[in-house]
């Protein structure tokens, strides 16, 4: 079975990455990396709104207070939509000009998630980052190191595991997690990926508990079991998905960014919706993402 994808709107990003769907707003926000943009779609009137920042933006998340949790290049912060002031709460490698923040995601302890990668203009790319948790205090913690593109970021419905992926590593991984502490342990690889299956980039889960993983190389969306089994692989009618994000009534569409830097001239003629968000209904309800916890 394919997914009936469709266009959201027209907005056209360079590197699409990090849907959220805030629930209290109805709407859908993402951010373009390179263009150091936020943008944003609301569905009670399918109107956009846009927001730009001092660098690049890696990922974000929603907050309890209604503002969004920001990872920048080196720098995580609260953003406030309605008056546009953006709080730093961290630095994190900001000594480190070949590194910078990317995916990112709240979880079940409401704090922010969120990995670095090697972002050297170089063929070859070394395991140069880490993964942090950083809560709403600024507190900031180390937890995986050893990584060349820290990616994949989802919890389980039940907030009992934590899948993370390697984009460059290729590999998938779930890890036990403690939705009380953060703490995570019983780290287990579920998979190891091809480009032809689809490199994993930025990941989401359903309620059934399978990980949904954007296969950035191979125009296509791979939903795994929580223990790696490959469950179904759609294609998807961009070049090079990001990641998946569930939203809309009960969770049930399914929304995916992409990216069209550095894709040759013949692959873009072939997917005319690279950059563009797209949409369809999903066979399975998403399982609802956490709020970061700032009041």
């Amino acid at each position: 079975m394919n997914l009936d994808f469709k266009p959201l709107n027209d907005l056209r990003c360079t590197l699409g990455e990090g849907p959220v769907y805030d629930d209290r707003r109805d709407a859908l926000i993402w951010c373009d990396i390179p263009q150091k943009t936020i943008h944003a779609h609301f569905f009670h009137d399918q109107s956009t709104q846009n927001w730009s920042f001092r660098s690049e933006v890696g990922s974000l998340g929603i907050a309890e207070s209604g503002r969004l949790v920001v990872a920048l290049r080196s720098e995580v912060g609260l953003f406030d939509p309605e008056s546009g002031v953006f709080e730093r709460i961290a630095e994190i490698e900001a000594d480190n000009p070949d590194t910078r923040l990317n995916d990112g995601k709240v979880g079940p302890d409401g704090a922010f998630w969120v990995g670095t990668m090697d972002d050297r203009d170089v063929s070859r790319k070394d395991p140069l980052g880490s993964l942090y948790r950083i809560d709403a205090s600024g507190k900031v913690e180390r937890k995986i190191d050893g990584l060349i593109v820290s990616n994949g970021l989802a919890f389980s419905p039940d907030g009992r595991s934590m899948f993370h992926s390697d984009s460059r590593g290729r590999w998938i991984d779930r890890w036990d997690f403690d939705p009380a502490s953060g703490a995570i342990s019983g780290r287990k690889r579920i998979a190891m990926l091809d480009d032809e299956t689809g490199r994993p980039d930025g990941g989401a889960t359903d309620s059934t508990g399978a990980y949904w993983s954007a296969g950035v190389s191979a125009a296509r969306l791979n939903r795994f079991s929580p223990d790696g089994e490959l469950l179904d692989s759609y294609p998807v009618p961009v070049a090079a998905p990001t990641m998946p994000c569930f939203g809309g009534p009960g969770l049930g569409k399914l929304f995916v960014t992409s990216l069209r830097v550095g894709r040759p001239p013949e692959l873009l003629d072939r997917y005319p919706l690279t950059g563009i968000t797209i949409v369809a209904d999903s066979p399975v309800a998403g399982a609802p993402v956490s709020r970061f916890r700032d009041v």
